[in-house]
């Protein structure tokens, strides 16, 4: 029998890791296990966007996960005979402080995080599966086991970032409602001779699919990420036989990408399915990551998602034991997180219709219109507003939970377009004495109040809530931004309200 935990948290990919670094980072006592014996494994995901990092940057890791990033991506389209050079980096994202796409690994995320894990004494446990969990009427028990040896685990809540073929959702008995993808991925890191320009991420589309290669590979310098028509079934979820080099090779020739494959470090074939979970929650069992939904990576949005419920969730579960509301700010976490999952499985379907449908629409729009349009691209990338509305809605930057269970308003309406629920837009602040960015001020763990000029002082107190007093803003209202940098509480006038809320989520008392 071991101490009581607050979180346990089930799986250590990129998901399982940030939960367990933000309910720490909050204050709970938390253990991260995971069945692999080892944390090696080949990078999947090669993307994080805007909103993600913004997310993660109060839990410290950012800069050491730009330091191995590229966050100014040259990409080359191959469309037919066209060759398009793009530029993603500094695009017209006026309220982020990553105006860009960034491209890098998987496997960085991942060390990145572990680390700050240790730092908050958090070691991840390997080779330790979870056998059994029951909900009780106090707590969760779960039984995990580790060099044979079984241990019983008490905790207050389990989270469950245990993947596709989640335990945790099964035990919960939570529905998984969808269906597989007929197309299937490819995924190798390889050594390619030819006329690709190094440092490059390329882009080729054909009838059959599309193809990237990015100089991202991990086993060789480049990684090949393919869409076909299966050719046989495989599980989905799950990774398939090795790819010949021959298949790499006519991969290549089907995306019209000049370069000839020499060598193959790994590879493999990724069965797809478009699926999200039925609940989020089972009383004291929860689920993000791909446990709670699972879809293409068309636009990067699996582990950006799993990321993003990970920064929702961890804060919650943390301070569910002091919110005088506990049951409304659990429920919560489906409320906003499930929709949102929702809206990706439709546009990520959208754009893998686009990257790889086998249907005569979708060819004939990669192998025909997408050459002849070839021209058009350059002016259309010259319009950087319009190319920053598109990697706003792949960045999430627009996701917002209005009218949620945890928005609040005070008694005295705040002028301006700022809403409970919507994300706090980054821009130029002045408080106290300095002139700095939002999001600079609000990196840290916790809730952050920002009161206008002339506002009173809350009657507050909390390790974990921040008082800022915004010269650059005249009024005498205030915010209350959440950990997940989204605005709780809104309000023309300091009051009684802004003591309930901050009650209400747990992070301090009047």
């Amino acid at each position: 029998m071991s101490t009581p935990l607050d979180v346990l948290v089930v799986g250590a990919g990129p998901t399982g890791l940030a939960l367990g670094l933000q309910a720490a980072a909050h204050g709970a006592r938390v253990r991260v296990v995971d069945a692999r014996t080892t944390a090696s494994r080949p990078s999947r995901a090669l993307i994080v966007h805007a909103r993600t990092l913004e997310v993660l940057r109060p839990l410290g890791v950012v800069d050491d996960l730009l330091a191995g990033a590229d966050t100014s991506p040259a990409v080359e389209l191959h469309l037919g005979r066209s060759t398009v050079p793009v530029r993603l980096g500094d695009l017209a994202l006026p309220d982020t402080a990553f105006p860009h796409l960034t491209l890098v690994r998987q496997q960085e995320v991942e060390r990145v995080l572990t680390a700050a894990l240790a730092d908050h004494g958090v070691p991840v446990e390997w080779g330790t599966p979870l056998v059994t969990v029951a909900d009780g009427p106090d707590d969760v028990a779960a039984v995990l086991r580790r060099d044979g040896e079984d241990e019983v685990v008490h905790c207050g809540a389990l989270a469950g970032c245990d993947g596709v073929d989640s335990t945790v959702r099964t035990a919960a008995g939570i529905g998984w409602p969808g269906a597989r993808a007929r197309p299937e991925v490819v995924l190798a890191d390889v050594d390619l001779a030819g006329g690709l320009a190094p440092g490059t991420a390329h882009v080729g589309a054909g009838r059959g699919g599309l193809l990237m290669a990015f100089a991202l590979g991990e086993g060789a310098p480049w990684r090949l990420v393919a869409t076909r028509a299966a050719p046989d079934v495989l599980p989905p979820g799950t990774g398939g036989p090795a790819v010949t080099i021959g298949e790499l090779q006519e991969l290549l020739e089907v995306a019209g990408l000049p370069a000839r494959v020499t060598a193959v470090a790994w590879s493999s074939r990724i069965a797809l399915q478009h699926r999200l979970a039925g609940a989020y929650r089972s009383g004291r069992l929860f689920l993000a990551g791909d446990a709670a939904h699972a879809w293409s990576p068309a636009g990067g949005q699996g582990m950006n998602t799993g990321l993003q419920d990970a920064t929702a969730l961890g804060w919650r579960l943390a301070a569910a034991a002091t919110s005088t509301a506990p049951e409304v700010l659990l429920d919560s976490y489906e409320a906003e997180r499930r929709p949102v999952a929702a809206a990706m499985l439709v546009l990520t379907r959208s754009l893998f219709w686009a990257e790889s449908g086998t249907d005569r629409v979708a060819a004939t729009l990669r192998g025909r219109l997408a050459p002849t349009a070839a021209p058009l691209v350059p002016w259309v990338l010259a319009r950087r507003r319009l190319v920053a509305r598109g990697l706003r809605v792949l960045a999430q930057l627009d996701t917002g939970y209005r009218g949620g269970p945890l928005g609040r308003t005070g008694s005295t309406p705040r002028p301006g377009r700022l809403h409970p629920g919507d994300r706090v837009p980054d821009g130029p602040v002045r408080c106290g004495g300095r002139d700095l960015r939002l999001h600079e001020l609000i990196a840290r763990p916790g809730v952050h109040v920002l009161l206008d000029r002339d506002a009173p002082d809350p009657p507050v107190t909390g390790r974990l809530v921040h008082l800022h007093r915004l010269a650059s803003s005249p009024g005498r209202g205030v915010v209350a931004v959440r950990p997940d940098g989204h605005a709780g509480f809104t309000s023309g006038a300091v009051d009684a309200e802004l003591v309930w809320w901050l009650a209400s989520v747990g992070v301090a008392r009047g």
